[in-house]
């Protein structure tokens, strides 16, 4: 049994329903993810590649897994990006002020 702040949400992947537990904020995210995670499953399914529930279970999650590196992968570059930009802003305008100063003695 869920706790009383979670909600039971049964979603369908490759025909087969399940019931998942969620807080009740997020039923819409995880209606949406089960949808998508299907969407995938089945791609996968009719490319005729992959051969049973759990093979194709476990290829879309190794799918999934790799984009989502890739993803977080530039994310942090952007991130790393940002970081020097910032600290170079930051330096020229301590330079910047550092200059006035000096001009007001």
């Amino acid at each position: 049994m869920s706790p009383p702040d979670q909600a039971r949400v049964s979603v369908r992947i490759m025909d087969k329903e399940y019931v998942v537990a969620c807080p009740y904020d997020e039923r819409s995210a995880l209606l949406d993810a089960a949808e998508f995670l299907n969407t995938r499953m089945r791609e996968i399914r009719d490319s005729g590649k992959v051969v049973g529930l759990d093979r194709i279970a476990v290829m879309a999650a190794l799918n999934l897994a790799h984009e989502f590196l890739k993803v977080r992968g530039r994310e942090a570059q952007v991130d790393s990006g940002a970081g020097q930009k910032v600290r170079a802003l930051r330096e020229r305008v301590e330079g910047a002020l550092g200059k006035s100063q000096q001009l007001d003695l």
